[in-house]
């Protein structure tokens, strides 16, 4: 569960990004290891936070799916620069694929041209040529012409639970006023931390 102090913070940074001039505030980078330990990060949109965690979506089959289903640990970090005199959000915890209908419903709400993409890109696998994936997306329209696209069964939702939830918060001189929300020994503690 969410530490209710920490999601009341957070939820209050991101209506001030939406509101504020950052040209992306849901954009937050997802860090996740590999069989060798080796980390990798991307960038993600954030789609929903709750008393639960954050959910983003993604191809299951993709380089970051298959890390996840091999170790379900994860790591996200926002940043909004245009926010105060810079904002960061860092969170850890473990990942967990939502339920089909939770992953059906949002599908649902998405652009026809993200739905094909969806089913048209072998996302994190070579593409020989461009042409290849144009094929496939003209394959696509073609299937589901006239009609809804279904959510692919490769295709779906996550929810990151945290475990730990770092703000950073910009200051002149690199001042900066940072603290930490982390479960030890199964409670939520507040931390303050040097810059």
């Amino acid at each position: 569960m969410f530490c209710p102090e920490a999601l009341a913070e957070f939820d209050a940074l991101l209506a001030e990004a939406i509101a504020g001039a950052d040209p992306e505030p849901t954009a937050m980078n997802l860090s996740t290891v590999d069989a060798r330990g080796r980390p990798h990060s991307r960038i993600v949109l954030l789609k929903g936070v709750g008393p639960n965690g954050l959910l983003f979506f993604t191809n299951y089959t993709s380089a970051k799916g298959e890390e996840l289903a091999a170790n379900p640990h994860a790591a996200l970090c926002l940043h909004w620069k245009h926010l105060r005199e810079g904002v960061q959000v860092r969170m850890e915890g473990q990942v967990q694929t939502l339920p089909e209908a939770d992953s059906d419903t949002y599908f649902s709400t998405r652009p026809r041209g993200s739905q094909i993409g969806a089913w048209a890109s072998l996302q994190s696998q070579v593409l020989p040529e461009r042409a290849d994936f144009e094929a496939r997306i003209a394959q696509y329209e073609a299937e589901f012409a006239g009609r809804d696209v279904p959510r692919p069964p490769h295709w779906g939702g996550y929810l990151l639970r945290p475990d730990l939830i770092e703000f950073w918060y910009g200051a002149k001189f690199r001042l900066h006023e940072r603290y930490r929300y982390e479960v030890i020994d199964g409670a939520w503690q507040k931390q303050l931390l040097y810059p």
